[in-house]
């Protein structure tokens, strides 16, 4: 990159350190490179002018053009005087209203003068009326694209009480794309720019901010989006190309006597996508190279059993293998499942959480070292450094976005000579734009089949008004030897939210069912542990019939008797959310049910959601409907904390073709010169290792 797109934003016109400082605060703005990358999120068309007497409160911004008649300051005091300007046009008249530095304003606006005003309108006292509109001569009108096309950018409140309007960002744009006139460098090689017919890059920059038709501002947009996307691509396939490449892998030669044994003592078939699967898995570890490889499922289609089934290659090989979950409540669920699968062989597995006893670490920690036990099930105690095994192999990281890089790391260091092989598993199902670029460098199997005889949870959604036939059905429900989950959204009341809460739910649940004839449990995440276990186990072995909790059962727990799941405000969680809540029901044979009790008022989105939830119960078409909804860095589970870079102009929910275009391209480049060593790839390598200082690597998932 050149110098010029380093230097400092307090160097254009008009900055200085001071409000320097403020868009590096709001905005994380420093550099005139990061300011030109401070892309519009919208446009607005200000060729249309409207006429006073067209004006309503459900438009978007609108421009007017008219005389400001009279104005005068209304109200007592310092913090409730507001200036008030009357504007005219032939059709009518509408107050401009400003609260703050009305001072300068008045002394800025002139009466019986022509103005361009823009702004929102709203209603005041029953009144039309725009809040602090900006006022423009007919004169001045030079900061928007000649298509009037005026780009609109993201911004905080501070940053609007210190003056920087939609206008003052325009202006920032022209002075620092002024500046840099003919010091832009290309960021992509002049070839790929000429084959793909893109438009060169500072031309794109200079039409994504300034548009002079609308042709031109969606060639830009294509050209910085896939730029943006092309280098992710490029950055993760490079490095899946580097491990392909790689003979670092444990091989695993064999299939032996204990894959056998638990394969035929099954008491039921797999599936054929749990086939499939395997086959993969088995093609990774017999290669000579490390696997490192995404299971995606839904809820219910068979992983853990299939992360078992592998790790019993492993160990047929001689070698350990380990399973680590994010919560104490699955780490047991998985152990009690392997447990059950292991039953008729001489594998050894053990437990392994925080609660753990010391009499029982140091027998777990014996039988590592010599190599008895074979595998080990637990929590992120597993990564604790006096944790050391004989000779791991295989490592399974489930729901891994719970995980943070440096906790995945340090299993790698537990194995002295060849990194072990990783298997991910996630029930989140990631919608296949986000997977391939959160998990691009990993090949990716999916779980796409349910294990026979499970029925489809039936989902039903009613207002709160008829929680009264949810409570008689529940009580149908539980005569018939059935339980219940009644999850709520918050632990306790919010002044400000109205939802349900678990705190007054728990009354009101006891207050319809008292006990002794019914048993109900409590679980959520401010619990102590030995509390939380002790209801959970209530509700396990069945001496509760109603467990009522927070999300924090949304994984992990397993009851086949647990047949009805009643989601309190169900308004207030997401898409994936709901749907991991409801893959807590539906394990047994038997015909199960999602209940959604909503509010009466709901927003169109939550209405959307909710309608899907009751229509679908494809865990994949959800994922897909969830990022479409709320976006993806959004989205529960899969990218909880965003993603681990920034996208400031692509989005993954709508530029899923321009993804798939990327790469595409990015694939066909590295097929040619797989490490971007040739003179053609120059630029490329370059712009790779610019970004890698940039970013923080996430792909990395071992």
């Amino acid at each position: 990159m050149s110098s010029i797109w380093d230097t400092n934003i307090q160097f254009i016109p008009g900055v200085g350190p001071k409000r320097a400082k403020e868009l590096e605060k709001e905005l994380n703005v420093t550099t005139f490179g990061e300011l030109i990358r401070y892309f519009p999120f919208r446009y607005i068309d200000r060729t249309r002018y409207y006429a006073v007497n067209e004006m309503s409160a459900d438009l978007a911004y609108i421009q007017l053009r008219g005389t400001i008649s009279d104005m005068k300051i209304v109200g007592q005091g310092p913090h409730k005087q507001r200036l008030v300007a009357i504007f005219s046009d032939p059709t009518g008249s509408v107050e401009l209203v400003f609260f703050k530095g009305i001072k300068w304003i008045q002394q800025k606006i002139k009466t019986q003068t022509e103005y361009i005003v823009f702004g929102k309108p709203s209603v005041f006292n029953g009144k039309l009326n725009l809040v602090h509109p900006e006022l423009d001569l007919p004169s001045d009108q030079s900061l928007m694209g000649s298509a009037g096309l005026q780009a609109v950018y993201s911004s905080s409140e501070s940053l609007k009480d210190k003056g920087f309007t939609q206008k003052a960002f325009s202006k920032l744009m022209a002075s620092v794309l002024t500046r840099v006139e003919g010091q832009i460098p290309e960021s992509l090689p002049e070839w790929l720019v000429r084959r793909l017919k893109l438009m060169p890059l500072p031309l794109a920059l200079e039409q994504i901010h300034f548009p002079k038709n609308l042709k031109n501002l969606q060639a830009a947009q294509t050209r910085l989006k896939f730029e943006e996307l092309f280098y992710i691509q490029l950055g993760l396939l490079k490095q899946r190309a580097v491990r392909l490449r790689a003979d670092n892998g444990i091989p695993f030669l064999s299939v032996g006597k204990d894959f056998n044994m638990c394969y035929r003592n099954l008491p039921f078939d797999l599936t054929n996508a749990q086939k499939r699967v395997i086959k993969e898995i088995r093609a990774d570890l017999k290669s000579g190279r490390q696997m490192n490889r995404l299971l995606q499922g839904d809820v219910g289609s068979g992983k853990t059993l299939v992360a078992l089934l592998c790790a019993l290659i492993a160990v047929d090989n001689g070698y350990q293998a380990c399973i680590m979950a994010p919560t104490e409540i699955l780490a047991q669920q998985h152990y009690a499942t392997v447990s059950k699968f292991l039953k008729n062989t001489e594998v050894r597995a053990g437990l392994l959480t925080g609660n753990t006893k010391t009499s029982e670490r140091k027998i777990l920690a014996e039988g590592l070292e010599d190599g008895t036990l074979n595998i080990l099930i637990g929590t992120h105690a597993l990564i604790e450094d006096t944790v050391l095994f004989n000779n791991l192999g295989f490592v399974v990281i489930d729901e891994q976005h719970r995980f943070g890089v440096e906790q995945r790391a340090k299993l790698w260091r537990k194995t002295p000579d060849k990194p072990p092989h990783i298997l991910v598993m996630t029930a989140t199902p990631i919608p296949r734009t986000l997977a391939m670029t959160l998990y691009g460098d990993l090949d990716v199997s999916v779980l796409d089949e349910m294990p026979p005889g499970r029925q489809p949870v039936k989902t039903l959604h009613f207002s709160a008004g008829r929680r009264n036939g949810v409570y008689s059905f529940m009580r149908e429900q539980i005569k018939a030897g059935r339980q219940i989950y009644v999850v709520y959204p918050l632990i306790r009341e919010s002044e400000k939210m109205d939802y349900e809460n678990l705190e007054t739910g728990y009354r009101d649940i006891v207050s319809a069912f008292p006990p002794p004839l019914y048993t109900t449990a409590v679980v959520h995440g401010q619990q102590k542990p030995d509390d939380k276990a002790y209801d959970m186990a209530l509700f396990v072995k069945g001496s509760a019939q109603i467990l009522v909790a927070t999300s924090v059962i949304e994984v992990g727990v397993d009851v086949p008797n647990a047949s009805v799941m009643v989601i309190e405000s169900a308004e207030r969680f997401g898409l994936s959310q709901l749907h991991q809540l409801r893959g807590r029901v539906g394990r047994g044979t038997g015909q199960s049910f999602c209940i959604l009790l909503t509010g009466n008022k709901l927003s169109k989105e939550a209405r959307e959601r909710l309608k899907l939830m009751c229509t679908s119960n494809n865990g994949f078409e959800i994922a897909e409907a969830d990022m479409r909804l709320r976006g993806p860095g959004d989205m529960e589970g899969t990218a909880q904390s965003g993603l681990a870079f920034d996208l400031r102009i692509a989005n993954l929910a709508k530029d899923g073709q321009i993804l798939e275009w990327a790469r595409q391209e990015a694939m066909k480049i590295l097929d040619e010169d797989p490490l971007l060593e040739s003179q053609k790839c120059t630029i490329l390598r370059q712009q790779l290792q610019w970004l890698g200082k940039h970013v923080i690597d996430y792909s990395t998932i071992s």
